[in-house]
């Protein structure tokens, strides 16, 4: 948590001046019982109205200057506060982004949801509370004990035994509720795990018909988060009634010992009734105080869970070399892509995805990458970009090592299609220009035609400026993957990887497609990754997988003569009469 106070740094005029007003808002209340109780020993006693009127308007204005005070204190809050959770929201989503697919694969996204809403939110109250009354509650209770000492001293030892009683309470209910809230925002995680779950994957439940199993377990997941909520709730409720017994068990205390006291002569009855107000104020600022605390306990408790997700450093370091200076894409017999006996495991795997894999590729060469499901060709296409890094070997771009690149000079020159089309809500155009922010329309437009996007674009009203839904919900599967190959086109990249992202394309619209992607004049080095074995048999080599190790390298037809893992996926599809007239 105080990692994160860095961010109240551009605020720390608002930071000052906001308690600084919470206190003399503070001040002005501390005087309020004093000015009744020379209201009721000289006014009322004295039957001196212009003197009531006197006091009246004396309060009225101490009403006043707190009010101004106080809402002074709270645009400053609200200011610093906000700044503050605006300055973690960014701070945080820019750590996200540095993050390594192996690190988002352990947190995983419901986790990182969670911090960037809701525990922000939490820490952001926090903040604002604690600016407004973290030292106006102390103040206040220690300032009515100090002016209950200028009133009368035997009376004021009263407070003397009740404020520590209440610091007690109010500390020990906080030191235990403060692990149980992290607890809370943990099973708040798994809750919104299973919602994102249910959410995306709503169409194989109900095809499955496991709506009833998925029920049953958010039920199960909700009502543990629920009882934790009660569970902790039941003990910051106890702060509460055990506050409001102690003070009023000292305020009958108090007025019996005043009562006496007055009847005696010691003590006059406006004095007593000082001493009764500064007690009630007191009572007020330890329910404040309490409510305080139990927030800022969620807030630190969400504010560790922040810090923990920001002290998370890339196990992937990035390198100095730009694509620019690498100096080797011209020079001949020096490959754009080279697999040197790689083999990749992911963290907390027990065994390799990918072993010893090697193999060259040229500048304009397509390479084929085809297997079984679980075979490992989107791993082996994700170590071109360095979403992973290799656990053995080299993958080498023009002859130098991946991990020596810029990570964000080397893929802004590589074009990569997952395999799920992911749209953002905008129009056609905003989405081609994620691929290059200040492409043109004409850039846009051939990026279409070549991804086969532009006849299905220009019937569409307004064309490029036709809106696209969050997710391109109001896109089919088809012109959805047509769309993310075009954003991957615009860029021009000297490397395109389509990560099985022609799979709801039928095969004629598939076949213009890599014709087209052939005639760019850039001739970019292409790695096509399908499960369809007539995607990639034109590629002038086929990597064949099988269990992440390569089981064959070559042409089609070599393929088919020694490969049995390539036989038996293409016959798979294609008759053996008809494959033998090839």
């Amino acid at each position: 948590m105080r990692s994160l106070l860095v961010h109240l740094k551009n605020y720390k005029k608002e930071s000052v001046f906001a308690p600084l007003f919470k206190m003399l808002e503070a001040l002005f209340e501390l005087f309020v019982p004093l000015v009744m109780a020379a209201v009721i020993d000289v006014g009322i006693a004295q039957n001196d109205r212009p003197y009531i009127m006197r006091m009246c308007f004396v309060l009225v204005a101490l009403g006043l200057i707190g009010l101004v005070c106080s809402i002074t204190a709270q645009y400053f809050a609200a200011k610093a506060a906000a700044g503050f959770g605006t300055g973690v929201r960014h701070a945080l989503f820019e750590h996200i982004q540095k993050l390594t697919f192996s690190e988002m694969d352990a947190i995983g996204p419901s986790t990182l949801i969670t911090r960037m809403t809701s525990d922000i939110n939490q820490v952001q109250s926090g903040v604002n509370l604690v600016l407004r009354l973290f030292l106006r509650s102390p103040f206040i209770v220690f300032g009515a004990m100090i002016m209950a000492f200028t009133v009368d001293a035997k009376a004021a030892l009263i407070f003397v035994v009740t404020i520590p009683i209440l610091s007690v309470i109010v500390f020990g209910i906080m030191l235990i509720t403060m692990p149980l809230y992290k607890k809370v925002q943990s099973d708040l995680d798994r809750v919104l795990l299973m919602t994102r779950e249910n959410l995306t994957g709503v169409r194989v439940i109900r095809a499955f018909n496991k709506e009833k199993d998925e029920l049953d377990r958010f039920e199960e997941g909700n009502q543990a988060l629920t009882d934790a909520q009660k569970f902790v709730g039941r003990i910051s409720g106890l702060m509460n009634p055990l506050t409001y017994a102690v003070v009023n068990g000292a305020i009958i205390v108090l007025i019996y010992a005043g009562a006496v006291r007055v009847n005696v002569g010691d003590l006059t009855q406006g004095e007593v009734v000082a001493l009764l107000n500064y007690m009630s104020q007191i009572l007020v600022e330890l329910v404040k105080l309490a409510n305080l605390i139990i927030t800022v306990t969620k807030a630190i408790a969400c504010g560790n869970r922040i810090g923990a997700v920001l002290q998370i450093r890339p196990d992937m370091e990035s390198g100095s070399l730009r694509w620019e200076d690498a100096g080797q894409t011209n020079e001949e017999n020096v490959p754009v892509v080279e697999f040197d006996h790689v083999s990749l495991r992911y963290k907390g795997a027990g065994a390799d995805s990918l072993s010893d894999i090697s193999f060259r590729a040229e500048r304009g060469q397509t390479i084929g990458v085809i297997g079984g499901t679980g075979s490992g060709k989107s791993s082996l296409v994700s170590l071109i970009p360095r979403f992973y890094d290799v656990a053995a070997g080299e993958v080498k771009i023009c002859g130098r090592d991946i991990r020596e690149y810029d990570t964000e000079a080397l893929r802004a020159h590589i074009g990569m299609v997952m395999q799920k089309a992911v749209l953002f809500k905008g129009t056609i155009a905003e989405n081609i220009r994620w691929g290059k922010e200040d492409a043109t329309d004409a850039e846009i437009g051939e990026a279409l035609e070549i991804s086969q996007a532009k006849e299905f674009v220009d019937a569409k009203e307004g064309g490029m400026d036709f809106p696209v839904e969050q997710g391109g919900r109001n896109l089919s599967g088809g012109q959805k993957q047509r769309l993310t190959i075009a954003r991957a086109l615009v860029r021009k990249p000297e490397i395109l990887i389509l990560d099985d992202s022609a799979s709801a394309l039928d095969f004629a619209t598939d076949a213009e497609l890599r014709k087209a992607i052939r005639g760019m004049k850039e001739k970019p080095t292409v790695f096509i990754v399908s499960q369809r074995a007539s995607s990639v048999q034109y590629a002038d080599q086929i990597i064949v997988l099988d269990d992440g190790e390569m089981a064959g390298i070559g042409t089609h037809r070599e393929l088919l003569e020694r490969c049995p893992a390539y036989q038996e996926i293409y016959y798979s599809q294609f008759q053996k009469e008809a494959s033998a007239n090839e």
